[in-house]
């Protein structure tokens, strides 16, 4: 993540000031920034934080020394700074981390020695202490960069007629700066620790936008969920005679139910391991059954004591789909209706309502203890664990075994089959076979939603696209459920806009 943390000041003789910051560098220092990697010699390393190696030592970046560091340096000249609005002194070498993870340095100093970088904080520290109330786009490019700012009491000024004094005159604090390296250096890495950028190539896939969509929900579901507990704690409303114990009788359920939310994260020793691992364990017929509902959008049920394996079946079977069909319920004690999950899982006491086993719209993959290890052969010990289950797949309409099924299906059975191919090579293979399928989606979607064609025109276009099959024209519905609202949205107002109802010269 490329960021500069700034410490700012309005320094009451010369305006707004850049006081510190503390910036990362990726590629190699400049020529003349120090004789190598390590500490410079003569020069020991202080002490190590967080994989974090800090040295004082970086001529290159001071940012002022002598009349021609001076004149080259798009920091204020000395006659337009005092002690109020200086950090270091002249000739300082400033601030320098190591990062020997990632080889990364963090670089601090009074003002950025990149003349384009001295422009854009220089701009931001203005434009921050010049006003109260501020919005994103007043930083100019939104997407170039975002400005944080925290308001404080000018407290660098003149004092009974006396010169302004320093922050670390202030402070009593001599290593005052250094502390703010460590500090400003940690923030750097650990924002870059949790925030990543990803580059793109071409335009991004539905998957990557709906992802994008349920992060931007989640953060705002937080947000929300902060500003209400800010409110309730302010009213701090009594609680009925009772109400306490009523409210502490329903906390395990609750605290238990989060857990089971938190713990649907990605395993790294899965029971199940992969598609074709599934396959061979629950037999070719059994797992065309289930895959068949799986792209069919119908709701798949798991009932097993163990946790794990569901999670690990679910986290398997979700790969068939886009990510915006895929609606899961990792493990409950009762039955969640089809609308709310197209994947159940459920302990073996809960039972299903008789309506949705004889449904045709719902598969019921039952997990019982083994009597005899007469499973299908795995042929690997790694994969030893799953002999002590036996697998039922029951659905209320099976698959007949001549039925064709949906095109996706015939060749994911191929890819699988096919041992020539390795377990990595099926798996792009398959995130192939989506994106040709949520293409020939986004036509009919826009075909039948928008263009509101007639059916007779929709018959012809499934014929073209190769999907004019019962089986595939079922798929294509569902997975027309999982597009995103960035796509529907986008081609909603397209047609919406005048000027692309009007002809073009």
């Amino acid at each position: 993540m490329n960021a500069i943390v700034a410490l700012c000041h309005f320094c009451e003789l010369h305006g707004p000031r850049t006081l510190f910051c503390t910036e990362v560098l990726h590629a190699p220092l400049p020529q003349g920034a120090g004789s190598g990697d390590g500490a410079g010699r003569g020069e020991p390393a202080d002490e190590e934080e967080g994989g974090i190696q800090m040295s004082s030592r970086i001529r290159a970046h001071s940012p002022a020394e002598g009349a021609s560091a001076e004149s080259s340096s798009p920091g204020p000249k000395k006659s337009d700074m005092c002690e109020g609005c200086r950090s270091l002194a002249a000739g300082h070498p400033g601030y320098i981390s190591h990062d020997k993870e990632t080889s990364i340095k963090y670089v601090s100093h009074q003002h950025p020695n990149h003349p384009q970088l001295f422009s854009i904080v220089r701009q931001a520290c203005v434009r921050s202490l010049s006003c109260e109330v501020f919005e994103a786009e007043q930083f100019g490019c939104p997407q170039r960069a975002q400005r944080m700012n925290t308001a404080f009491t000018p407290f660098l000024h003149q004092r009974n007629g006396n010169a302004a004094r320093s922050l670390t005159s202030l402070t009593n604090d001599d290593s005052l700066w250094a502390c703010l390296h460590t500090s400003f250096a940690w923030l750097l890495k650990a924002c870059g620790s949790r925030l990543t950028e990803k580059l793109l190539e071409g335009a991004p896939t539905e998957d990557t936008l709906v992802q994008m969509e349920q992060l931007a929900e989640l953060e705002e579901e937080s947000e929300s969920w902060d500003n209400s507990e800010a409110e309730e704690e302010e009213k701090g409303p009594a609680l009925p005679e009772g109400a306490e114990g009523r409210e502490l009788t329903k906390c395990p359920a609750e605290s238990s139910l989060l857990s089971d939310c938190g713990a649907w994260q990605p395993r790294k020793l899965s029971v199940f391991k992969s598609l074709r691992h599934m396959r061979q364990v629950l037999g070719a017929p059994s797992f065309r059954t289930l895959a068949w509902h799986v792209l069919m959008g119908n709701q798949v049920i798991w009932k097993s004591r163990d946790s794990d394996l569901v999670h690990s079946a679910f986290e398997v079977l979700r790969t068939m789909l886009p990510v915006g069909c895929v609606r899961v319920i990792p493990y409950s004690s009762q039955y969640e209706e089809a609308y709310r999950c197209n994947f159940l899982g459920l302990s073996p006491h809960v039972q299903i309502p008789p309506h949705v086993l004889a449904s045709e719209f719902a598969v019921v993959v039952e997990v019982h203890t083994a009597t005899r290890s007469s499973l299908h052969a795995v042929g690997c010990e790694s994969e030893q664990p799953l002999s002590k289950y036996e697998f039922v797949v029951t659905s209320g309409s099976p698959v007949a075994a001549d039925r064709v099924g949906p095109t996706i299906l015939n060749k994911m059975e191929a890819a699988l089959t096919n041992q020539n191919l390795s377990v990595d090579v099926v798996d792009q293979c398959l995130v192939c076979l989506k994106e040709e399928w949520m293409n020939k989606v986004k036509v009919l979607f826009k075909f039948t939603k928008v263009d509101s064609r007639p059916k007779e025109d929709t018959q012809k276009l499934l014929s073209i696209l190769g999907a004019s099959e019962e089986d595939n024209v079922k798929l294509l519905k569902f997975w027309m459920t999982g597009l995103s609202k960035t796509y529907k949205s986008h081609l909603m107002s397209t047609v919406r806009s005048p000027t692309a109802l009007e002809p073009r010269n």
